[in-house]
């Protein structure tokens, strides 16, 4: 069993093996989607940011807790990538709507 426990891959009391994942995906905006789950953190994960990935090594003493951790930071990876998703659509959709008022006046109590 390569050093795992007979309890189901966790530590025995008194081991200081760790669980290690790796959880990297692409985003349009991986800086905006990386600073939304910064709140969510915690010592357990370590994030970065290279060009449009964020990946994020989460570490932690379980099985259980690892999947639960990584189960934890998909669901709001998911979630923040939405959000940047659709605010982008509407910053878009409203600069678009502003260019095409041919003088410039945004005032609709005119």
């Amino acid at each position: 069993m390569s050093g795992e426990s007979a309890r189901g891959g966790e530590s025995a009391p008194g081991e200081a093996s760790t669980r290690t994942a790796t959880v990297r995906t692409t985003h349009a905006d991986a800086a905006l989607v990386a600073a939304a789950l910064a709140p969510d953190e915690t010592d357990s994960m370590a994030t970065r940011v290279d060009g449009d990935a964020i990946e994020c090594v989460v570490e932690r003493p379980t099985t259980g807790g690892l999947r639960s951790t990584v189960d934890d930071h998909v669901v709001n990876l998911r979630v923040a990538d939405r959000i940047v998703e659709r605010a982008s659509e509407h910053l878009a959709a409203d600069d678009g709507a502003r260019r095409s008022d041919t003088n410039g006046d945004t005032d609709t109590n005119t």
